[in-house]
């Protein structure tokens, strides 16, 4: 990967993202719920704290479950619920291990089209359809993973000048464009319900 990822806003964290698409899967798993600065360090907090520079999938899925719990629950924790999401990151990294013997980047090395990237993003455990679809948008946006179609299994995350989701967010500008967005949905969202009750 040749791009600079900034997404996480963090010098080092953004550069195991540029490096690593097992960190970008990750740092994708824990974005909810969180900001997304939060998620997108995660992984270089994981890698630091088991006293490496990667994330390596076997590893973690070896790794003992309570243990990889209280490693992601440290101060300060990888997320707002860092048991949980020890669990799912687990649980993403064994699904690698079995199907791609755990090599992220194969996720996408060998794919017809968008739609069968998408699908193997959504059989990712942890990876709903929403969530499928902006990654697929920031590997075509950012990380130069383009198979045919990709944009239009992307949905509206794959427009060209959107600032919807992570896969748009290259810089502090853009990071708040995005933010904007989002607030601008949960209002639209809140007035809608406000209207229907």
């Amino acid at each position: 990967m040749e791009k600079t990822l900034r997404l996480a806003q963090e010098p080092q964290a953004d550069a195991l993202l540029s490096r690593s698409p097992l960190a970008d899967l990750v740092g994708m798993l824990l974005d909810q719920q969180v900001p997304m600065e939060w998620a997108f360090s995660g992984p270089y907090t994981i890698a630091r704290r088991m006293g490496a520079d990667d994330l390596d999938a076997h590893e973690i899925a070896a790794y003992d479950p309570d243990e990889f719990a209280a490693l992601l629950s440290a101060k300060p924790a990888v997320h707002r619920y860092p048991g949980s999401m020890a669990r799912r990151v687990q649980q993403l990294c064994q699904y690698l291990v079995d199907h791609y013997d755990g090599d992220a980047e194969a996720l996408w090395q060998d794919v017809a089209d968008g739609e069968e990237l998408l699908g193997r993003l959504k059989a990712l455990p942890g990876y709903g359809p929403q969530k499928a679809q902006i990654f697929l948008a920031l590997l075509g946006k950012q990380l130069g993973v383009r198979p045919p179609g990709w944009r239009e299994a992307a949905g509206v995350y794959g427009e060209e000048h959107a600032y919807r989701s992570v896969a748009d967010i290259t810089g502090p500008e853009s990071l708040a464009r995005v933010r904007a967005h989002k607030q601008e949905m949960k209002r639209a969202a809140k007035a809608a319900r406000d209207d229907g009750s």
